[in-house]
C-alpha cells in the first residue's frame, strides 16, 4: 500500500467574458426612428438612412425632439451626428444629447450639450459607455426647430441575459405565462396577455429567471404594464445562487417603489453574482405582472478551486494513463450531481510518498 498526495484544479462556468471584438457597429442604421414633428415631409427616418445629404426636421415647436429606438441595449461609445450645409446649420444650436433606456426622454442621463455644430460638419460626442436602447436629441425652448443630416450611435451590443433562461413564477393567471416576460417585447403595443407575464392574486407572488450559469449582475431593466402599474410596487429584485426558497431568500439588489404605466425602470446591481433573478412582492392579496425582465452583466464566470486529494493505492499514480482516468471519474462523479460544465486538471501531478514505518512502542509490565 502506497500512499500520494497531490492537488486537483476544478475550472468550471463558477474569467470574465471579454466584449465581443470588432468594429463598432452604427447601431442606429437598425434602429427605429421617430420625432415630435414633421416639416413636411422630412421625416425622422432621414437622420439614420446612412445618407448625409438627406435630414429631418420638426415644425417650429416647444422643446422639439427626435428618437432612435436601437431596439436592444448597447453600450454607447460615441454619438456622430452631421449638420445641415447651409444657412439654417443653427437649427441644432442648444440641443442635449440623452442616451437610456427610458421612453420617458427626460429619464435618461445627458451624454453631451451641444452647442453648435458648423455648416456640413460631422461632430463626435463620446458617451463613455452609457448603457441604452435609446438616443434622444431635443432642443429645450420656445419657438425652436431640430434639424438633423445624419446621427450614428456607435457601440457594442449588450447581450439580454434573460433570454433563453428557464423561467417559472408561482403562479399564472390564465394565459399570462412567466416565458412572456423574457420574449424581447416590452409589451407596450401589443396586447398584454401575450406580451407579459402574471401570477394569479396571492400572498408573496414571486417570478425567476435561471440564467443557466453564474453572472456577474450589472443592471435589471423591468418594463412595468399599461393598464396597471400599482401591481409592480413594492416588488423585490433578488439575485444569488442559492434555490432556496424557490431562489426568493438570495440577496436584495432593489426594491421597487414604483414604475410608470407602459414605461421600463433599470435598477443597478453594481455586479452582483449570480445565477437567479427573482422578483418577489412580500405581503398578503397581491399580484405581480411583468411585461418584461432584462438582465445585463458580464461572464459566465469562472471559478477556480483547488482541491487536497490524499490516495492509498497499490497503482502506480505517477503514470499518465492511470492519473487520466481518475480525473475522468472525478469528472463522472461531478457530472453526476449536476455540474457538467467543469474542466479537471492537475496542478500537481502525484508523486510517490515512501510508506513510514511506525515503530511498536516495547510493552511495560506494571506492578
Amino acid at each position: 500500500m502506497r500512499s500520494d498526495l497531490f492537488f486537483v484544479l476544478l475550472s468550471g462556468f463558477l474569467s470574465v467574458q471579454e466584449m465581443a471584438n470588432g468594429a463598432e457597429e452604427n447601431a442606429a442604421l437598425w434602429g427605429t426612428s421617430s420625432q415630435s414633428s414633421n416639416y413636411v415631409d422630412l421625416y425622422s427616418t432621414y437622420a439614420i438612412d446612412g445618407d448625409p445629404t438627406t435630414r429631418s426636421e420638426t415644425a417650429t415647436e416647444t422643446n422639439p425632439w427626435w428618437r432612435v429606438d436601437l431596439l436592444n441595449v448597447y453600450r454607447v461609445n460615441r454619438v456622430a451626428i452631421t449638420n445641415r450645409a447651409s444657412y439654417y446649420f443653427f437649427r441644432i444650436d442648444g440641443s442635449v444629447l440623452r442616451v437610456g433606456n427610458f421612453l420617458d426622454m427626460y429619464s435618461n442621463p445627458i451624454c453631451a450639450a451641444i452647442s453648435t455644430i458648423p455648416s456640413g460638419v460631422t461632430a463626435n460626442f463620446s458617451c463613455g459607455g452609457m448603457e441604452g436602447r435609446y438616443v434622444y436629441i431635443h432642443i429645450p425652448g420656445n419657438q425652436k426647430i431640430l434639424a438633423l443630416c445624419e446621427v450614428g450611435v456607435y457601440g457594442y451590443l449588450l447581450d439580454n441575459l434573460a433570454i433563453g433562461g428557464t423561467v417559472k413564477q408561482s403562479s399564472t393567471y390564465f394565459s399570462w405565462f412567466a416565458g412572456q416576460a423574457i420574449d424581447g417585447n416590452r409589451g407596450f403595443n401589443t396586447q398584454a396577455n401575450t406580451a407579459c407575464s402574471s401570477t394569479n392574486i396571492e400572498s408573496s407572488p414571486w417570478w425567476s429567471v435561471d440564467l443557466n450559469h453564474v453572472y456577474q449582475v450589472n443592471t435589471v431593466v423591468i418594463s412595468n404594464i399599461i393598464c396597471c402599474p400599482e401591481r409592480i410596487i413594492g416588488a423585490e429584485i433578488r439575485i444569488g445562487n442559492s434555490l432556496e426558497n424557490d431562489g426568493n431568500n438570495n440577496p436584495i439588489c432593489a426594491v421597487i417603489p414604483s414604475i410608470p404605466a407602459g414605461n421600463s425602470s433599470k435598477f443597478s446591481c453594481g455586479g452582483m453574482e449570480g445565477r437567479y433573478v427573482n422578483l418577489i412582492i412580500p405581503g398578503n392579496m397581491k399580484q405581480l405582472t411583468l411585461c418584461e425582465v432584462e438582465v445585463y452583466g458580464e461572464g459566465p464566470l469562472y471559478k477556480k478551486i483547488f482541491v487536497k486529494m490524499q490516495f492509498n493505492s497499490k497503482a502506480d499514480l505517477t503514470n499518465p494513463i492511470m492519473t487520466d482516468n481518475i480525473l475522468k471519474q472525478l469528472e463522472s462523479v461531478l457530472a453526476n450531481r449536476g455540474y457538467s460544465n467543469v474542466t479537471i486538471s492537475w496542478s500537481q501531478t502525484p508523486k510517490q510518498v515512501p510508506k513510514v514505518e511506525t515503530a511498536k512502542a516495547p510493552c511495560r509490565k506494571f506492578n
